[in-house]
């Protein structure tokens, strides 16, 4: 900015500008924030066990669950859960940054801050934190299987 004394017309001008730019980054964090509050992503894994949708915040709002979830060993069951609640999270995660890019934009300070937070939030722990049988290969069991096994399942 320079020192230079601004006739009022100028001042005026300058105030106008400025006005313009703060409205339209309220008109854009506005359709922003629209577009989150409405933003759902459902997931199947790949076995078809679980289907799962999050919301906006990544919180799980329905889960279905079919026959397959009978064929496999509860903790198969609940890692492949977990891991699809997982995916739809990092899933929500990009379709949040698109939002911020096609809105406010990341050039701004503002725009990168939320950008960040947002993906930092919904994707949550590194890979490397997963449940040691979150990757195993999903124990199925077979009609003739044996009577008395205990699981739960059957």
């Amino acid at each position: 900015m320079d020192d230079r004394v601004l006739n009022p017309d100028e001042a005026r001008e300058r105030l106008d500008a400025w006005k313009g730019r703060i409205d339209k980054l309220a008109a854009d964090t506005k359709a922003m924030s629209d577009r989150f509050q409405q933003l759902q992503v459902t997931r199947k894994d790949r076995d078809g066990m679980a289907e799962v949708t999050v919301d906006s915040s990544g919180s799980l709002v329905a889960l279905r669950l079919t026959r397959e979830i009978e064929r496999s060993a509860p903790d198969v069951v609940a890692a492949t859960i977990m891991s699809t609640i997982r995916e739809a999270k990092a899933e929500l995660a990009e379709r949040t940054q698109e939002i911020v890019e096609e809105t406010i934009g990341t050039e701004s300070a503002a725009g990168r801050a939320i950008a960040e937070r947002v993906g930092q939030q919904l994707r949550g722990p590194a890979e490397d934190d997963e449940p040691e049988y979150a990757n195993r290969p999903a124990a199925r069991f077979d009609e003739d299987d044996d009577e008395t096994d205990p699981n739960i399942w059957r």
